[in-house]
């Protein structure tokens, strides 16, 4: 990395009339600066985009024109950085290079025609580049919703940060190769909807062109960090005051569309597992279940990679706020506006690291990222039925005592599914929708486990069969079936078999 220093840190306002000069052939930039506290960082949080190097005081980040221009309101010495890399790669078998555009399109296509029966590609949409967002879905029954998780990893939403979108790449790979020979892959295939987004930001990773990632840039061709462009649940719709990207249109569509139980987007740049929240210091209703999800994939990293991985921050893993304020990323908005879990996977120190370098990484995280996807089966699972009809419903479930911002969730149809994850300990379940008498069960939960309870919602204007007797006053009923048309004693109305009481029903249907 070659850093030019502008001025030795002379105050960066002498340089505003230079922010044209500084924009003239590239539409961000990457710098260094001094910040005084905390409070400062998070104020400039919500101009500029912060890099994770952040030490005592100072602090790397991204900025485009306009973003850097309200930052020099602030007075701060700073440094651009030239972070443009080279590397000297040959395409192998072996996983360890970045493919071109149209290597990357061809390998996705290659998925989804060699594993029809297992695999779909999705073309989510088309940039103005003519560059596409692509994502495959696997399934024993791809395309078919069934009675299972939906679970999702997306990578590179930030176009330079590249170590996991190979290994997403790998992973699918993996998955489909080994999905006939491994028990233990087709276990997660059969029961779980498994969605993998390797590059979700085309634009930023070939911004320099389509045949290498050599100038990717973090931001999208619009010059937007698409991390800061999401809902926010303290800053509202537009907390990075841009309009929704088109990417960011695509993904929420995305969400909105297969309602992900479970996720994580894959960044680099540092190394840890980063859970919610990141917009404010709330505490997540589920800390302990985070803290324990997060642990066993760092620990896993630990057991695979070098003695040093996945060991810094908190035993590698932290709060997302504890690190650094982040205002309409895209985990907030999952776990928030969508009732889902998402979590934040750095993978790297280094952004686009040597392509040499892959094969390690993918070592170092295999178990973990399979470890993960295998929590979509824990928890508390089953499905919501009205108890008259038995058709799906698409219930409210709510932790008592427990939840908070938003982490109740939902089942979801057409199944009338539903997945809670918990920490493990004993719970109260309120089941509710608009129309049915609600429902409250008390639960146990083992980490690492499956608890099943299927419940039936009663519609708040039945009425029971008794009570419809009594009201038509239809002893004829009885009669026809074998018994005292003229008896008053409740106890006979009250033992009807099951096929009597279909025939009471055909008989008042009739009438």
């Amino acid at each position: 990395m070659r850093i030019i220093f502008l001025l030795c840190l002379i105050p960066s306002l002498i340089l505003s009339q230079d922010v044209n000069s500084i924009f003239k052939e590239k539409g961000e930039i990457y710098f260094a600066f001094k910040y005084k506290n905390r409070n400062q960082l998070n104020k400039l949080s919500k101009i500029i985009s912060l890099d994770h190097k952040i030490q005592k005081d100072s602090a790397f980040a991204y900025a485009n024109k306009k973003e850097f221009s309200e930052f020099l309101n602030f007075n701060i010495n700073y440094n651009i950085i030239d972070n443009n890399k080279t590397f000297n790669q040959q395409k192998s078998n072996n996983w360890d290079y970045y493919p071109s555009y149209s290597e990357y399109v061809n390998l996705m296509e290659n998925f989804a025609d060699s594993f029809p029966s297992i695999c779909k590609l999705h073309r989510l949409g088309v940039l103005n580049s003519g560059r596409e967002i692509l994502i495959i879905q696997i399934s024993n029954n791809v395309g078919i919703k069934e009675n299972e998780p939906s679970f999702l990893y997306t990578s590179s939403m930030h176009g330079d940060e590249l170590t996991g979108y190979v290994l997403m790449l790998r992973l699918i790979d993996d998955i489909l190769h080994n999905y006939s020979t491994n028990n233990y892959v087709k276990n997660l295939v059969d029961n779980i909807d498994i969605w993998i987004n390797p590059l979700a930001n085309p634009d930023g990773t070939y911004a320099g062109g389509n045949n290498n990632v050599f100038s990717a840039t973090r931001s999208n061709a619009n010059n937007i960090d698409l991390n800061r462009n999401y809902p926010d649940p303290q800053d509202g719709l537009h907390p990075d005051g841009n309009s929704f990207q088109p990417e960011t249109m695509i993904f929420m569509g995305l969400a909105d569309t297969v309602n992900f139980n479970l996720a994580s987007n894959l960044h680099t740049g540092s190394v840890v597992a980063n859970y919610p929240w990141d917009t404010w210091s709330n505490t997540p209703a589920d800390l302990n279940w985070w803290e324990h999800v997060c642990n066993e994939y760092s620990d896993t990293c630990q057991l695979n990679g070098n003695s040093n991985y996945f060991t810094d921050f908190n035993n590698g893993i932290t709060n997302g706020f504890d690190w650094y304020e982040v205002d309409g990323g895209r985990q907030d908005y999952s776990n928030y506006f969508n009732h889902s879990r998402e979590f934040t996977l750095e993978l790297s120190n280094d952004k686009t690291p040597n392509p040499n370098s892959l094969p390690y990484y993918w070592n170092a995280n295999i178990s973990s990222l399979y470890n993960f996807i295998q929590q979509s089966l824990f928890g508390l699972r089953g499905i919501v039925t009205d108890s008259i009809s038995g058709q799906p419903l698409k219930a409210f479930i709510e932790v008592l005592n427990h939840d908070i911002d938003s982490s109740q969730v939902f089942s979801t149809l057409p199944i009338g599914n539903y997945h809670r994850y918990l920490y493990q300990g004993n719970y109260q379940i309120k089941f509710s929708k608009n129309g049915y008498h609600s429902k409250t069960i008390n639960t146990s939960i083992l980490n690492n486990s499956t608890t099943t309870n299927d419940i039936q919602l009663v519609p708040i204007n039945f009425v029971s069969i008794n009570e419809i007797i009594k009201e038509k006053n239809i002893y004829q009923s009885i009669d026809i079936l074998g018994k005292n048309k003229n008896s008053k004693n409740k106890k006979n109305q009250i033992i009807f078999k099951k096929s009597d009481i279909n025939k009471i029903k055909k008989i008042i249907i009739l009438e």
